[in-house]
């Protein structure tokens, strides 16, 4: 018994060497034998010799379409274009307060390159010393080391200085976390708080609930005060500007 690699060895069959095998390219009949056995010859039908031929223009085709070059007139090229024409191909001139932005990086002159300061400069350029007369008056024995008031101020000065007050009736913010009452954490529900607290049993929608239908009790009832009391907004709170 041949095996697996006995059998991948064996080359394949020459299925080219049988006149009548049909290809999928003949047509119903075989072709005619030509001399040449190497190559093939082609039929083509009438429909392919129709595809096969150039496209003809059409009966109604005028070429009058113009080229995308075309001839200057002789008038064009005689033209003169006159002082207006003139002045309107003139570029358009800035304002006359224009002034160019200056650059980013300016060129320093010569003169300021090698310019030397005088000793009135260098005197200016000194930093100033603050705490020069308080020193003085701290060293002298003759004076007290209490330093004395330069300057009183205006009543208007202290009302202005006076930081400003929050309004009477400014409620500030409720802290995000606050102690609990022990009476809160001691109390027990009623059995009418319980019964407030259990949700409402619904019918699902396929089995003919509606949930935008009013119950005629719903149609009928009145608010109580209480109720108008709660459904107002609440009051604005003033903050402070």
């Amino acid at each position: 018994m041949a095996t697996r690699i006995d059998r991948l060895a064996r080359p394949k069959p020459n299925l080219l060497k049988f006149p009548d095998r049909r290809s999928v390219y003949w047509l119903d009949e075989l072709p005619a034998q030509s001399s040449n056995s190497s190559s093939t010859a082609f039929d083509l039908t009438p429909r392919w010799s129709k595809l096969a031929e150039s496209k003809k223009l059409s009966a109604h085709f005028e070429d009058n379409r113009r080229s995308p070059e075309w001839k200057v007139s002789g008038a064009a090229l005689k033209a003169r274009p006159s002082d207006r024409v003139c002045a309107l191909a003139l570029p358009r001139m800035p304002a006359a307060g224009w002034q160019p932005d200056r650059p980013l990086l300016p060129t320093l002159s010569v003169a300021v390159r090698t310019a030397k300061a005088n000793a009135r400069i260098c005197q200016l350029a000194r930093p100033r010393k603050i705490c020069t007369a308080m020193t003085q008056l701290c060293s002298s024995s003759e004076i007290s080391l209490s330093v004395p008031s330069l300057a009183k101020l205006s009543p208007r000065t202290h009302l202005l200085a006076t930081p400003k007050q929050d309004h009477p009736q400014y409620y500030p913010d409720r802290p995000v976390s606050w102690p609990v009452a022990k009476s809160a954490l001691e109390a027990v529900a009623s059995e009418r708080l319980q019964v407030l607290a259990t949700p409402r049993l619904r019918k699902p929608l396929f089995e003919g609930f509606d949930p935008y239908r009013v119950s005629s009790a719903a149609r009928a009832a009145t608010a109580s005060p209480r109720l108008q009391e709660l459904a107002l907004p609440p009051a604005r709170r003033c903050r402070r500007r």
